[in-house]
């Protein structure tokens, strides 16, 4: 049955259809299969709708909206000037500011391919004019962008949390150490880059450049206060502080900068309206195929055969390490989670692992296969944003993915590099 279902759904991919197609057709065909008719197709209805019924599912249409109306105003330019303005004159100053740039746009978005579109259009033209290769420039801007998946609000973090019934507000937590690692990899990275390749300096900014520069962020800056503030402080749960990031941008970018007018706030939130249902639509029929396949014990045969039964709490996180970054070279990230989640849940919790040890280690190897060719969907996002050929996207990354699985491996050995911000805020 297993070899069955998963040949419809690669069939269908590569005949193009949109990873929603090929998931209904592969929770339809189990149905077939185990009760031999549809008429138990109530059970899948009834498993598509329990899948988007939790609360806090609530909250990534409203980081998604958040995000949305910050790209569209002033807010990314502002802090891309701030971080400018302090580490522009030194060597690789400008990739500095740009991975640093993606981090703090993942502090308000908490979407790869939000933070590509809203830090690397500003950013690119103007690394190509200092000098710096395109192929580095387009790797740098599609790997630091995985940053966004880690630093709160992270929306793959938000539906594992749901999947694993993990809290999410422990989550948010625990990515930030794991975040600003990567970060700090990169970053050095850049400077052995510029270095290397005898890249020249932007001109060093005045003191007074540099308060106005911090002047002009101090509004955008609010957003990481109201999400990693409020969540610590207990004053908001993760969906509140969604609602309150909306509200946050809606009176930032209509009321104070003036950058959108009630046209632009409905474009926006249409916008948002059209992602909002791809996602939920993939959730919903992600959750089916769960069921379908954790009913048909496929999971128990798949994870059998590879001997996870015998192997300690190491051996598990590396079979799920692996077992992600392939799923996300190939598959929309959101879908491997719904789909992958359920089948390692029994063996995370017979290892006895932390879960959400486990969701920042998931949440770094989606974030890594998003950017992994052949098939990582930044690498797509980049292709139509920045109008570059494939080849010439993916050229420079193996640096940057051999960066990342290096942190991947730490976190493996060293929890802590994850769960110590986690317990000073929730032990």
């Amino acid at each position: 049955m297993a070899l069955t279902v998963f040949a419809v759904m690669i069939v269908l991919l590569l005949l193009g259809f949109p990873m929603m197609i090929p998931l209904l057709a592969g929770t339809l065909t189990g149905f077939l299969m185990i009760f031999g008719d549809f008429g138990q197709l109530e059970t899948a209805v009834q498993q598509m709708i329990a899948g988007i019924r939790p609360a806090s599912l609530i909250a990534v249409p409203m980081f998604i909206f958040a995000a949305d109306i910050m790209t569209r105003g002033q807010s990314a330019g502002r802090l891309i000037d701030m971080v400018m303005s302090f580490v522009g004159h030194l060597k690789g100053g400008l990739a500095v500011t740009t991975a640093t740039a993606c981090t703090m746009f993942g502090a308000v978005s908490g979407s790869t391919q939000a933070t590509v579109v809203a830090i690397g259009s500003p950013l690119r033209p103007r690394m190509l004019k200092a000098g710096y290769k395109d192929n580095f420039v387009l790797a740098l801007i599609v790997n630091a962008s995985d940053i966004a998946f880690l630093i709160p609000p992270s929306i793959g973090m938000i539906i594992y949390g749901v999947v694993s019934n993990t809290s999410i507000a422990e989550l948010f937590i625990a990515g930030i150490g794991p975040g600003l690692l990567i970060l700090l990899m990169f970053s050095i990275y850049s400077v052995l880059y510029a270095i290397r390749n005898d890249v020249p300096t932007e001109p060093k900014a005045a003191w007074a450049m540099r308060i106005k520069a911090v002047q002009r962020a101090l509004w955008p800056m609010g957003f990481p206060a109201i999400i990693i503030g409020g969540i610590y402080g207990g004053i908001f749960s993760p969906t509140e502080a969604a609602a309150a990031c909306v509200l946050y941008a809606l009176v930032l970018e209509v009321v104070i900068f003036k950058s959108l007018n009630v046209r632009g706030v409905f474009d926006t939130a249409k916008s948002t309206g059209l992602i909002t249902a791809v996602v939920f639509i993939l959730v919903a029929a992600g959750a089916a195929f769960s069921w379908i396949i954790s009913f048909a014990q496929i999971p128990q045969s798949v994870l059998g055969a590879v001997g996870i039964d015998e192997m300690g709490a190491i051996g598990v996180l590396f079979v799920i390490s692996v077992a992600f970054f392939v799923g996300c070279m190939f598959v929309d990230p959101i879908v491997v989670i719904l789909v992958l989640v359920p089948i390692f849940a029994p063996v995370v919790n017979a290892v006895g692992l932390d879960p959400v040890h486990v969701g920042i280690i998931i949440t770094l190897q989606v974030a890594i296969g998003s950017a992994t060719p052949p098939f990582g969907c930044d690498i797509f996002t980049a292709i139509a944003v920045f109008k570059r050929p494939y080849m010439e996207v993916i050229r420079g990354t193996p640096p940057f993915i051999f960066m990342l699985l290096t942190v991947s491996i730490a976190l493996i050995f060293f929890p802590q590099i994850a769960l110590f911000l986690r317990d000073i805020a929730f032990k």
